[in-house]
């Protein structure tokens, strides 16, 4: 697979930045050097052991016709589907050894001829549907012969992407394998009282931009994810914050806000799609009164 690049913009309310200095890092490369880089913290190492080994692990949907298939993936934002011939075929024990690891990820399985070529399958195939991007990735039967449990769980983690995206190593790839070329990110604490209303709220303004904007969240109460923080020059004290990016020239602008609301949200994401470049006013006036002084 190889990486995309993308396009631009910006918005209107509170003190926010844009970059194109060639002397900074290309966050692209910057989310490439967390994936190689860094760890899984403590915190998401202990949510994937817990949706490992915790209660609640599914089993794949049996789909035996074209509308209970088509109803399976409009209703999740990532579902996964194991096309098979038959359920004899070694892929099928495979497929089902996964399926426990993900408690976000809706898992369906079907032998029936009028899904297969509903959805183009020959053979035996394993596709991920996301809705964020409206895409269908597929796993042929020469992909699935050369892999294992691992292998598989990891095709699925990188391309795991909703309609808000918790940005972390597993998903780096997956962010930039999208063609969706603007990322919006909203740095906060996952553990701050305003949280679950603030995500909410970002995930209403993410439904109003889908196809167009990818949403990530930033938990800035992760150590590693420091370096994102200070990448779009922001500290802690500016926190909550959003950045919006665009992944073709490394465009970016920060936008740091007291509360997150839709309209916040809009009206950020709405002005970078026009274009607007609103440091170049805000240095302006500090030269200006700088001179002034």
């Amino acid at each position: 697979m190889s990486f995309q690049d993308r396009n631009a913009a910006d918005t209107t309310t509170g003190a926010r930045s844009s970059s194109r200095e060639t002397g900074a890092m290309p966050f692209r490369r910057l989310y490439l050097l967390c994936l190689f880089t860094c760890k899984l913290s403590p915190e998401v190492a202990a949510e994937v052991q817990e949706s490992s080994d915790g209660p609640g692990a599914q089993e794949p949907l049996r789909l035996t016709d074209v509308q209970a298939a088509m109803e399976f993936v409009a209703a999740a934002e990532v579902a996964v589907i194991g096309f098979f011939q038959d359920l004899e075929v070694p892929a099928v024990s495979l497929f089902h050894s996964v399926v426990k690891n993900f408690q976000d990820v809706s898992f369906g399985i079907s032998t029936a001829s009028e899904v297969l070529a509903h959805y183009s399958v020959t053979g035996n195939t394993i596709s991920l549907f996301r809705l964020v991007d409206n895409k269908q990735l597929d796993l042929k039967s020469e992909d699935i012969e050369s892999m294992d449990a691992t292998k598989l769980s990891h095709f699925i983690e990188r391309n795991n992407l909703h309609l808000v995206t918790e940005y972390n190593p597993m998903a780096v790839i997956g962010l930039f394998d999208s063609m969706i070329p603007i990322h919006l990110l909203l740095m906060m604490n996952k553990a701050s009282p305003e949280y679950e209303e603030s995500l909410h709220r970002y995930q209403e303004a993410a439904k109003l931009f889908q196809g167009k904007i990818l949403f990530i969240l930033v938990d800035s109460g992760v150590k590693q994810n420091g370096k994102v923080i200070s990448f779009f020059k922001l500290k802690k004290s500016q926190l909550p914050a959003l950045a919006i990016y665009q992944t073709l020239d490394d465009v970016w602008d920060t936008l740091p806000i007291t509360e997150v609301s839709v309209e916040h949200v809009q009206n950020f994401c709405d002005g970078f799609l026009k274009g607007k470049r609103l440091r170049e006013n805000h240095e302006s006036e500090e030269k200006t009164s700088k001179m002034e002084l």
